[in-house]
């Protein structure tokens, strides 16, 4: 991997949020973490967003040079002589150091040019904000005069009905004050960002200065940080999986307490306390009357039922905004009555038209009208099945009873009913499985609900064999179904506890 030589817009603002992965990007960019599916998806949907938003300005010309910085900047001094928006334009900074490419580039009075900075976020960031002043910065160095700055980002109202209309799928939100104040601290940025990158080592980051702790891209950077020194020599740090920590839990390990199990003088409301004495004894905290309430409520049959589901930035039906959950499979164990055997029903949809109406039309054959349909978080599932229901109302009364038969799993959990330290603060059912019934996903080509979203959208709106499809929608059964069965496992060893 090639190390790279300018400071770009990318690596200015990753680097004001991570040191270590400024410090990598450019020293030893081959230790950077590896672009999983999950990123790469984000990535393509981002260029599809940017190519939507060129259609806005129908006499723009796209900068063909795009990989080599000082061709791109060249291109770009010719092109400007055209005053016609132009696509990727770049500009590299007098002092040979930072370079910036806009997405949009439009010309405005004689000689000035605005900045339209394309998101495929549904608001305006913090960041966005830096990105485009350090754009600003290299582009009036280069002797390119800014007038106004902007942010196109999804308008999350819009519903698609018929093709896309770029005017109404995108808000152009004016940032031009915010990136006359920021442009302020672009060069003393710049200067630190350096003193990171000369750096002979690289820098070893605290806890309490990590990007990972409550950033909003705390995700992106994270796997960066897995192998900082400081979680080697102390594995037994656990203050940062405190519920509800936030804040409190910085200020407690800046005190020196790094662990759950010693928080005997500090103050903690009733789950903090739960945390505290099962991490203190390595032994689970057990309400039997809460189960026991929660067991009861329950009535026969019982549908254990999971959705799984895949979202897109442009919605590709109509009645879908963007990211709307779009549901494509589900799986339902039921047991008819106390010692029954269960039965199994699935469904995954095939092809590539909209997969709702038929979804809505097999969940309806599987459950009954009687009988308490289990889920685990049943904001997801309520959700999914309120927007159907808004697309096609004709399902509306149907929906509504299904909603009003919910029961969530999660409750239990969430209530601190039961709490193992091996959850690490967590409810979920990737967490809560294991510790109950030993059960993982750890062999399962699909393992969680990315792995399911991405493997299904590529099955079906990209090239894919007769093969790969069957191989796909195996292992998407496979998962959905071990959600639904770990369900019964669940509740299985509650009742056990409760005996």
């Amino acid at each position: 991997m090639n190390k790279p030589t300018f400071l770009t817009k990318s690596r200015y603002v990753n680097g004001l949020q991570c040191s270590k992965w400024l410090w990598l990007s450019f020293n030893r960019p081959e230790d950077l973490p590896k672009v999983d599916d999950a990123t790469q998806h984000k990535f393509d949907e981002g260029h599809k967003v940017g190519e939507l938003s060129k259609t806005l300005f129908p006499d723009g010309i796209e900068v063909k040079e795009q990989l080599a910085h000082h061709k791109n900047d060249e291109e770009t001094k010719e092109l400007l002589k055209k005053r016609k928006p132009l696509f990727e334009a770049g500009a590299i900074h007098k002092d040979e150091k930072c370079y910036a490419r806009a997405d949009i580039l439009v010309p405005v009075d004689k000689d000035k040019w605005d900045i339209y900075e394309v998101k495929s976020s549904t608001e305006v960031k913090e960041e966005y904000i830096w990105d485009v002043a350090f754009q600003k910065y290299c582009y009036e160095s280069a002797g390119i005069k800014i007038r106004n700055c902007f942010v196109m980002h999804i308008n999350n109202q819009y519903v698609r009905q018929g093709k896309i209309d770029p005017k109404e799928f995108f808000i152009t939100a004016p940032i031009s004050d915010e990136v006359e104040e920021e442009i302020k601290n672009v060069e003393s940025n710049i200067k630190k960002l350096f003193r990171i990158i000369e750096l002979k080592e690289c820098p070893e980051i605290k806890p309490q200065e990590s990007c990972c702790l409550g950033s909003t891209n705390s995700d992106r950077f994270e796997e960066i940080h897995q192998n900082d020194k400081f979680w080697k020599e102390h594995p037994e740090c656990d203050i940062f999986d405190m519920y509800r920590g936030g804040k409190r839990a910085l200020e407690l390990f800046n005190e020196g307490i790094l662990e759950i199990g010693k928080l005997e003088s500090v103050k903690l409301n009733d789950k903090q306390q739960i945390q505290h004495e099962t991490h203190k004894s390595k032994k689970p905290h057990c309400n039997i009357k809460e189960l026991e309430s929660f067991i009861k409520s329950l009535k026969y049959p019982l549908y254990f039922m999971d959705f799984e589901s895949y979202n897109t930035a442009i919605p590709l039906y109509n009645g879908l905004k963007p990211y709307q959950q779009i549901p494509f499979q589900f799986s339902i164990h039921i047991i008819p009555k106390k010692g029954a055997k269960t039965k199994h029903i699935s469904f995954i949809a095939s092809g590539s038209d909209d997969p709702r109406p038929e979804f809505i039309k097999q969940l309806k054959k599987a459950l009954g009208t009687k009988g308490s349909v289990i889920v685990y978080n049943q904001t997801f599932e309520q959700t999914v099945l309120k927007k159907i229901a808004e697309y096609l109302p004709l399902h509306q009364k149907w929906v509504d009873s299904v909603v009003e038969r919910m029961v969530d799993l999660l409750i239990p959990f969430r209530n601190f009913a039961y709490y193992h330290p091996d959850q690490h603060g967590s409810a979920s059912i990737k967490k809560v499985l294991p510790v109950l019934t030993g059960q993982t996903y750890e062999n399962f080509e699909i393992a969680n609900g990315s792995d399911a979203s991405l493997s299904y959208l590529h099955i079906t709106h990209e090239p894919a064999s007769k093969e790969e499809i069957q191989k796909v929608r195996e292992d998407l059964e496979k998962y959905c179904g071990q959600d639904t069965e770990g369900m019964i496992w669940i509740l299985d060893k509650l009742k056990e506890l409760i005996k």
